[in-house]
């Protein structure tokens, strides 16, 4: 059973100030609109955002279907971009365990782990009392997840009213959030490092490998700079 009490605590944090509830919904909007102009229905619209959530596993789907990729080519491009939920996966699980919890209702926690909701609970989950964090972190990606499903109906349905440009500025602004988030979390060596670093790497190896500049430039920062953090101690 689910603790309503601290579901609803999580639920409501979508309404917080440093809530990704606004960021969140102009990207969706975006991919409900993309979604019509591809040829699926509304139902087939919701139900893809509904499995997939997270932005990026929903563009690849998108893009595979525009260029006509077998349904196996699509299923492996979203698992695999998928794959960097991972980490996040395993960060964040061990400080929501709790022998009162049963396990099958960890593996219905784990569909809401995506970086929006994750940031969320990163930053709350010392507040909670660990027998109810589980609880709490359900709530949060409930309210994540509703906003992004409902999000993207409405893009579904005003799909006409939006030409190229705007729906490419209204991707984007999920991840200019991610990116305003990631700033204001930098209180250690190893977090300022892998923002700069990362930043300074993406373009340098976007003169290497377009396609595999992100991966490339993310890696080696990220691994600079927990190295670089442990020499500090930090």
């Amino acid at each position: 059973m689910i603790n309503i009490k601290y579901f609803l605590k999580g639920f409501f944090c979508i309404k917080d100030l440093n809530s990704p509830a606004i960021a969140l919904a102009a990207s969706f909007i975006a991919i409900g609109a993309l979604f019509k102009n591809i040829g699926l229905n509304i139902q087939e619209s919701i139900f893809s955002t509904f499995l997939t959530y997270a932005l990026p596993g929903s563009l690849i789907m998108a893009e595979s279907l525009i260029v006509g990729a077998s349904l196996l080519n699509i299923f492996l491009a979203v698992w695999l971009v998928n794959a960097r939920l991972y980490p996040m996966t395993v960060s964040l699980f061990p400080s929501l365990t709790h022998k009162s919890q049963p396990r099958l209702k960890y593996y219905f926690a784990c569909h809401f782990i995506a970086v929006s909701a994750w940031l969320i609970m990163k930053e709350n989950y010392k507040s909670v009392q660990r027998k109810y964090r589980l609880d709490y972190w359900i709530g949060v990606g409930v309210a994540n997840l509703s906003v992004a499903v409902s999000a993207t109906a409405f893009g579904f349905l005003i799909s006409d009213h939006l030409n190229k440009d705007m729906m490419i500025g209204l991707a984007i602004v999920n991840p200019v959030y991610f990116i305003c988030v990631m700033i204001g979390a930098m209180k250690t060596i190893q977090m300022s490092l892998s923002v700069i670093l990362g930043s300074l790497f993406g373009i340098s190896f976007y003169f290497i490998s377009p396609e595999w500049c992100i991966l490339l430039g993310g890696f080696t920062a990220g691994t600079l700079a927990f190295f670089i953090g442990e020499l500090n101690g930090n």
